[in-house]
């Protein structure tokens, strides 16, 4: 597949559910990062998210949740939030547009800035979220599921 290309997808590619992906942050997010997600959006979705998770205790998952993004297509809405000691904070739904497309390819760009991880879809500013879980290193891995079919993590 031509991951820069908008291949619309086959009956063969449908997805629904993706399991989730989950990668290692080494070292801990940090300022001057950039986390790249390619994928394909599948036909009739629902949401997906991708997901900042913050590092485990005692071998535990914590409770701490750098960003929540979930992107929901029935509400044509892309949330922001964290999870701190257990608790959501205020969630954040402003956004410029709703750029994503069933069956489409994308390209988002989480950007870790000394203040906040700006969101860049296709090359154009998303949105923003300031850091609320301090320090920012403790968020050490990545995981994404929903509808989406990924093509690349980097």
């Amino acid at each position: 597949m031509n991951v820069t290309g908008q291949k619309k997808m086959t009956e063969n590619d449908r997805c629904t559910n993706v399991d989730k992906y989950v990668g290692e942050i080494k070292g801990g997010l940090r300022p001057t990062m950039k986390i790249t997600i390619m994928g394909v959006i599948c036909s009739t979705p629902k949401s997906f998210s991708v997901t900042l998770l913050c590092d485990p205790i005692d071998g535990h998952a914590s409770k701490d949740i750098g960003l929540s993004l979930i992107v929901s297509f029935t509400e044509k809405s892309v949330v922001r939030n964290s999870r701190i000691a257990g608790k959501w904070g205020k969630e954040e739904r402003t956004i410029p547009y709703f750029p994503f497309t069933p069956e489409d390819s994308f390209k988002m760009e989480l950007f870790c800035e000394h203040q906040q991880i700006r969101v860049l879809l296709d090359g154009r500013q998303l949105c923003s979220f300031s850091h609320r879980v301090q320090p920012v290193q403790r968020v050490t891995a990545l995981q994404i599921s929903g509808d989406l079919k990924l093509t690349k993590v980097a």
